[in-house]
């Protein structure tokens, strides 16, 4: 068997040497390290040991017990570690001296969808003709068979989930709890990226997906007069004033420029974000 053909796949061999470090194991005639850290006892010449074989960033031959989290066939989240324009992304493979690339074949087109340093991707294992180890993106087919089937029953509940695909129309997310959930263009707040951890707000189902929101409910949307209200209380000194909804509409009318019942409002409006209160004649800021 090719070196190249070997990478990427659990395989067993023969001890025929040892280091203070290391056991060196023979795989149809090619020789593969494996750190004598990960065993439990130090084995002996003539031992079979097994692991898993790969080619590390340094290009040395190795064999692990220790499993990386993607393997060829196996899904699961990988975190970036770098991000590399002319080539793709690397990924944290768990083997401690190798990550593996996802190419930008693989990636959207925009950069700015790629995913960032620490985001994650789902990715499986694939080894091309020359032994090297690449990761493949999971495509959108992929969530729908590991997904649950959404319903109603969810509507307003705040979702924590991850970007899995981008379309012109909206974005693509699989939550926390597995349910496939779409994000339309008008519901986001900005432009969003592969990978990308978020939490947005279920407004409704359809197509066995969740319709989700990153825009606020409209009780938590903070208005114009509410920022202003905001921002005197935050200069004020003990970061109070002495206006409250029962103030005289002129006084407000005087200090603020807005309407008593626009006073009011903006008040309501930050006392159900709990962002102030109202005691004795006085607003105060929480």
């Amino acid at each position: 068997m090719e070196t190249a053909a070997m990478y990427g796949n659990v395989l067993s061999g023969t001890v025929t040497d040892l280091n203070k470090d290391e056991a060196f194991v023979q795989i149809s005639g090619i020789t593969f390290a494996m750190d004598l850290s990960e065993l439990d006892e130090i084995p002996e010449i003539g031992d079979e040991l097994a692991g898993f074989v790969y080619e590390t960033q340094s290009h040395k031959n190795k064999i692990t017990t220790i499993m990386p989290k993607v393997m060829q066939g196996i899904w699961d989240y990988a975190e970036v570690k770098v991000v590399r324009t002319d080539l793709g992304v690397f990924v944290d493979s768990g083997l401690k001296d190798k990550d593996i690339v996802v190419s930008l074949d693989d990636l959207p087109l925009e950069h700015s969808e790629w995913p960032k340093k620490g985001d994650k991707v789902m990715v499986e294992l694939t080894v091309d003709h020359k032994g090297r180890l690449w990761g493949k993106l999971a495509d959108l087919n992929l969530y729908m068979q590991l997904a649950r089937s959404a319903s109603d029953k969810e509507k307003n509940r705040d979702e924590k989930c991850r970007v899995i695909a981008i379309r012109n129309s909206g974005t693509f997310v699989m939550t926390d709890s597995y349910y496939i959930g779409f994000i339309h263009a008008n519901e986001q707040d900005g432009p969003l990226r592969i990978g990308q951890e978020l939490t947005a707000r279920v407004i409704g189902s359809s197509h066995r997906r969740l319709n989700l929101s990153m825009r606020p409910r409209a009780f938590e949307e903070i208005t114009p007069d509410a920022e202003m209200i905001m921002a005197v209380l935050e200069h004020a000194r003990d970061k109070r004033i002495p206006y409250t909804d029962k103030s005289a509409p002129d006084d407000i009318k005087e200090y603020f420029g807005i309407s008593k019942g626009s006073f009011k409002r903006a008040l309501g409006n930050l006392m159900k974000q709990g962002k102030i209160e109202q005691k004795d004649g006085y607003t105060y800021l929480k």
